[in-house]
C-alpha cells in the first residue's frame, strides 16, 4: 500500500594445480611414464654409433717404372662432412642462379603474399545503430561526453590540505560551473573537490542536496568549461542504446565509458525499510561503486539519467544498474538551484494498484486506487477525491500504477495545480489539485 509520500512494504531489489598423490612425484603437464630407451651401442661397446666406420686400410698399389707417371692415389673415403659440404655448394649455387633470374624479372610479376607466420588484426569500432538508421560510435559519444565527467572527491583539510577519504562522479550541466551528482556522495562531507578528465581540480562547494531522489548539486568556479547536452529519456524505449560515463572505484586516470542498453523503465529500487527509488531507468551498461553521480546518456550523448545504484544480491554484484530520469533530475536541480533546497508535492492518499479482469481471466493493472485520504485538508481531499476512486491520468499522462502516479507527481512542484482523472461509480471525472508539500513524517 502507498500513499503519495507513504510507502507500501518494499520489495527485494534490487587453481592451483592439484597437488600429486601422497608419495607420488610431480609430474608437469604433457609428461609419461614411459621409459627412455637406451642407446644402441656399438659393436665395440664402447657407445652408440655417430658415423659409418672407415673401411680398412690398404696398401698403395706397387709403383711403375722410374720417370712414368705416378699411380694416383687411392680415393679417399667420403665421410658425412664431404657430403654436407658438397650439398651447401650446390644449394647456395642454385640460390645465386635464381636470384639473378629474379632479378632479370624471368618469372615475370610476381604478387605478396602473407605467409602462415603473419598475423591480421583488423579494428573493429562499436556501431550504434539510432530508430532513424544512423550510425553513431561509442567513440565519438565518449569523446563527446567526457569532458563534462568529473571524479567528485570528498573528504577533510587538514595542516597538509585536501585529503580525501572517498569519491563519486559528477556532471557538469552548467557553464557557469553547475555540477550535478548524487546526495550520498557528498554526505557529511566538510569538504569537497572536483577532478576533470584533463587534470584540472577545483574546490567545489555544495550548493544543496535532495536525499529523497538522491541529487545534489555543486558549484565551482572554473572556466573552460564543457556543460552536458540535456536529452529525454521518456521517448525512449526498451533496447534503446545507453552509455554510462563515470569513474568507477575513484580510479586515476578520469572517466570510464560502458555501452549497454535500456533494460526497463519505472524500475523501484530499495534500499531500507523506508528508503526507495521509483521511476528509475535499469540498464546493463555496467556500473560500479565510484560512478554515482556520473552520466547515462543516448546514443547522441544526451543526458538520460544519472546513474545512482547497482542490483546486488546474496551472489554479489548482478549486473543491474539504475539511473534517476533526466526528467527528475531537471526537476530536482532547477528548485535546488534557485533555493538551496527541495520541497516535494504531495497529494494526500493512501493506494495500490487496481486490478481488472480481462475476458481470458486476466488481472491487468488499469489504475491507482485510492485506499484513504491522508491526514486534514490535504490536496485530493480539498480537490473532491474520494475512497474508492481508480486515478487513471495525471494530465496527460497515463496512470495505471501507484509507482507511476508517485512518478507523475514528483515532476511537479509544490503549489502546481495538475488535472487528476479519476474513475468513480463507471464515471470518469477530471478534477484540478493544486499540490501540498509533504509533510515531514510522511
Amino acid at each position: 500500500m502507498d500513499q503519495l509520500g507513504a510507502g507500501r512494504p518494499p520489495a527485494t531489489p534490487s587453481e592451483r594445480y592439484p597437488a600429486p598423490p601422497a608419495g607420488q612425484p610431480y609430474v608437469a603437464a604433457g609428461a609419461t611414464d614411459t621409459a627412455i630407451p637406451t642407446p644402441p651401442q656399438s659393436r665395440s661397446g664402447l657407445g652408440p654409433d655417430r658415423l659409418p666406420e672407415r673401411p680398412p686400410y690398404e696398401p698403395p698399389s706397387p709403383q711403375g717404372p722410374v720417370g712414368a707417371d705416378p699411380a694416383p692415389p687411392p680415393p679417399k673415403p667420403r665421410g658425412w662432412s664431404d657430403l654436407i659440404g658438397a650439398f651447401a655448394a650446390g644449394a647456395l649455387g642454385t640460390i645465386v642462379v635464381l636470384t639473378i633470374l629474379f632479378a632479370a624479372g624471368a618469372f615475370g610479376p610476381t604478387e605478396t603474399q602473407a605467409t602462415t607466420d603473419t598475423t591480421v588484426i583488423e579494428r573493429v569500432t562499436t556501431q550504434i545503430v539510432t530508430p532513424n538508421g544512423e550510425m553513431t560510435s561509442v567513440e565519438a559519444v565518449a569523446a563527446k561526453v567526457i569532458p563534462s565527467i568529473v571524479t567528485v572527491e570528498v573528504g577533510d583539510v587538514g595542516t597538509d590540505g585536501f585529503v580525501a577519504v572517498a569519491s563519486g562522479s559528477g556532471v557538469v550541466i552548467d557553464a557557469g560551473g553547475l555540477i550535478v551528482t548524487n546526495q550520498h556522495v557528498i554526505a557529511d562531507a566538510s569538504a569537497s573537490r572536483v577532478v576533470f578528465q584533463d587534470g584540472r581540480i577545483y574546490q567545489s562547494d555544495i550548493v544543496g542536496s535532495d536525499e529523497r531522489t538522491d541529487l545534489a548539486v555543486l558549484r565551482i568556479d572554473g572556466a573552460r568549461l564543457t556543460p552536458i547536452e540535456f536529452g529525454q529519456s521518456d521517448t525512449l524505449n526498451i533496447g534503446a542504446p545507453a552509455i554510462a560515463v563515470g569513474n568507477p572505484l575513484g580510479q586515476r586516470g578520469g572517466a570510464s565509458v560502458t555501452a549497454g542498453i535500456i533494460s526497463a523503465f519505472n524500475r523501484e529500487v530499495v534500499f531500507g525499510s523506508n528508503d526507495r527509488l521509483v521511476g528509475m531507468l535499469q540498464t546493463d551498461a555496467p556500473i560500479t561503486r565510484g560512478s554515482s553521480g556520473g552520466a547515462l546518456v543516448d546514443a547522441a550523448g544526451r543526458l538520460i539519467g544519472i546513474t545512482t545504484a547497482i542490483g546486488v544480491s546474496d551472489a554479489g554484484a548482478e549486473g543491474i544498474g539504475y539511473a534517476t530520469p533526466v526528467e527528475v533530475v531537471r526537476r530536482i536541480t532547477d528548485e535546488i538551484i534557485q533555493t538551496g533546497t527541495v520541497k516535494h508535492p504531495f497529494l494526500g492518499i493512501t493506494g495500490f494498484d487496481h486490478l481488472t479482469e480481462e475476458a481470458d481471466g486476466a488481472l491487468v493493472p488499469d489504475g491507482a486506487q485510492i485506499e484513504d485520504l491522508y491526514g486534514e485538508g490535504g490536496a485530493a481531499e480539498t480537490a473532491g477525491i474520494q475512497p474508492g476512486d481508480v486515478i487513471v491520468a495525471v494530465d496527460d499522462t497515463t496512470i495505471t500504477t501507484m509507482d507511476q502516479l508517485i512518478s507523475a507527481i514528483r515532476l511537479h512542484r509544490v503549489g502546481d495545480t495538475i488535472d487528476i482523472t479519476v474513475r468513480r461509480d463507471g464515471t470518469t471525472l477530471t478534477l484540478p489539485v493544486t499540490l501540498g508539500e509533504r509533510p515531514p513524517d510522511a
